[in-house]
């Protein structure tokens, strides 16, 4: 419950909405009731039992002053149009009521979902988000399917769950004291039969939802394994395809779905039963109490009418429901609470690379990048070790070495996509955990070794990170990137979609928009992470032009296996199992005779 309470925090700003829930459903009630009461007096007439009343009588709030008022009402109402007419106009009334009843009713139900969505809608951005926040060392160990299934299945629960809340908190309290109130004043013995009697429902129900949560949480736990799966199958359809693995992730497939429905059956199982034996315990109790009312009605000491008691067993059926509503309340919060611990699990999770709040702004780059006694460790393992490095403006510097050795850590620490563990990253002098997040990022432009192109046309995705650009300069850079030609060729040119991951397009057409993206930027510092990793030899021809006119008078930090992208570097650091081992020009490596050399000669580079 105290997660559900939490989630429902969310709601504060919404709370007219629920205060609107609460009176429409208390106006709906009272109207529902009074349909009932009408009940009675329409018996009476079936019967041949009214009482004429001549008198009105003076003291009206009171059990007989309200009966007496109402049987004069109906004396009159007899008197003037006849039994008949009576019977017609009760019938009447009874419709127009029940017209009143479903008109507010359904004015709670319009509020209540306003709530509820407006809250699920925050909760989704709020988990959205706290995506966007968690740094890539969160990611790199999560798998997206847990994720997905938070803020899709997850999601769905909290929302239903926060619905039946609101009823089961407002509605249906207000309903079983108002029935119970008139019940007590039609037959006070007969209500305390029912209150007695009553709660032994409740107990069963309440021991079956204590283990609806750790069924609920197996459900979820099993459907983000599902989710994940499905992510896995369609990034990796194509290598799926290629070795025939159809089979082996068919079954895999199979056994995640297999495992989901036992849980969900099970969860279901318990869930459903709360309501038949709800009911069951109800409809006993109803029969209880029309053997017990029975001896009111024809035992010796008669003390309640014929038409009264049918007038308390109408509203005592209709107390069953907002009790049968209850139940099933209490069981959707038992969900609802198990997705909202996932939920504030995530929330909870600490963003290890964090802003400042006094942390500085950044005009722009004037000296020097500096890499100064770093080191990294990722959980326990040492990734980079005493790096020392300066990149001064304008300048370039490359990292080469075999992989693993920490050049794509090393490159993830300028941005602070990672913080150092030990030493510092320093931008003209200024350590870059002082100073904000965004404005370090804006002087920087990245392409990747994989292309991360979005749903969406190639200009959008060109323009991506620089709203407001024209047109123009979208071209311009385009064309920097040799990609010009290409889009030309597309069905709508820089209006043509490129599908989901860019998928529409080559590897050397991906890379060359990823590059265009960085050159529209115009960074001040610039990382290129194997940027020419997926062209083929033409295309790599074509941009390494491009390439060079970009970092041309530009602070570079280039990342390369490709020896031969990386002469024209002003500085080239070979890097192994962390650390820097060699330091220089291509030549001066070159003619060192040691590892550089080596990575050299494994390529025929000479």
């Amino acid at each position: 419950m105290r997660n559900f309470f939490r989630i429902l925090r969310f709601g504060k700003p919404y709370r007219h909405y629920a205060v609107l829930n609460v009176v429409f459903n208390l106006l709906a009630t009272l109207f529902h009731l009074t349909s009932l009461l009408l009940f009675i007096p329409f018996l009476r007439l079936l019967l041949g039992q009214v009482q004429p009343v001549d008198v009105r009588p003076t003291v009206l709030w009171t059990r007989e002053g309200l009966e007496g008022t109402f049987n004069w009402g109906l004396t009159q109402l007899i008197a003037s149009n006849g039994q008949m007419g009576a019977l017609l106009a009760i019938s009447i009334a009874v419709v127009v009521i029940f017209l009143f009843k479903n008109f507010f009713r359904y004015l709670a139900v319009v509020a209540i979902c306003n709530f509820r969505n407006y809250i699920v809608r925050d909760i989704r951005a709020a988990v959205y988000d706290k995506m966007l926040e968690l740094p890539l060392r969160y990611h790199s160990g999560e798998r997206k399917g847990d994720l997905l299934a938070l803020i899709t299945n997850d999601m769905h629960v909290m929302e239903y769950s926060v619905m039946f809340y609101i009823e089961m908190v407002f509605r249906e309290p207000i309903a079983i004291l108002l029935f119970l109130g008139t019940m007590i004043t039609i037959a006070p013995q007969l209500t305390l039969v029912a209150l007695l009697l009553l709660p032994i429902s409740g107990f069963l129900i309440a021991r079956i939802s204590k283990s609806l949560k750790r069924k609920s949480t197996r459900v979820q736990e099993k459907s983000a394994d599902l989710l994940a799966r499905v992510e896995e199958t369609l990034t990796g359809i194509r290598v799926i395809k290629a070795f025939n693995g159809e089979a082996d992730m068919k079954r895999r497939f199979d056994r995640e779905n297999e495992m989901l429905t036992r849980s969900s059956i099970a969860m279901l199982n318990r869930q459903d039963i709360a309501s038949p034996l709800s009911e069951t315990m109800g409809a006993a109790v109803m029969a209880a109490i029309a053997y017990i009312g029975g001896y009111y009605v024809l035992g010796p000491d008669a003390t309640l009418t014929g038409d009264s008691f049918l007038g308390f067993i109408i509203i005592f059926s209709q107390l069953l429901p907002p009790i049968k509503g209850f139940s099933q309340g209490y069981s959707a919060i038992v969900r609802g609470s198990a997705s909202g611990q996932r939920l504030f699990d995530l929330l909870a999770v600490e963003n290890t690379v964090k802003e400042r709040p006094d942390a500085e702004p950044i005009e722009g780059f004037t000296d020097r990048v500096e890499f100064r006694n770093v080191t990294f460790t990722y959980d326990t393992a040492p990734v980079l070790q005493d790096i020392q490095l300066v990149i001064p403006k304008g300048k370039s510097v490359a990292l080469v070495g075999t992989s693993g050795s920490g050049k794509t850590t090393m490159a993830g620490l300028l941005p602070r996509f990672f913080d150092v563990t030990g030493g510092q990253v320093l931008v003209d002098g200024q350590d870059i955990r002082d100073v904000r997040i965004n404005d370090l990022r804006a002087l920087m432009g990245i392409v990747t070794q994989d292309s991360i192109l979005f749903n969406d046309t190639v200009a959008n995705n060109i323009a991506f990170g620089t709203p407001g650009v024209a047109a123009a300069d979208i071209e311009r850079a385009a064309r920097i990137a040799n990609a010009h030609d290409f889009i030309l060729q597309l069905e709508e040119g820089y209006q043509t979609n490129i599908g989901d991951g860019g998928n529409r397009l080559s590897g050397g057409q991906k890379q060359r928009i990823g590059i265009a993206r960085a050159v529209l930027k115009n960074p001040a510092i610039l990382i290129l992470d194997e940027a020419t990793s997926a062209l083929d030899t033409e295309s790599e021809r074509l941009v390494q032009d491009a390439l060079f006119k970009m970092l041309e008078g530009r602070t570079s930090l280039v990342i390369a296996h490709r020896l031969s992208t990386i002469q024209h570097c002003d500085e080239i650091c070979v890097m192994q199992q962390g650390r820097i081992i060699e330091r220089g020009t291509h030549q001066q490596l070159y003619g060192s005779g040691g590892q550089y050399r080596k990575l050299c000669d494994m390529q025929a580079f000479a």
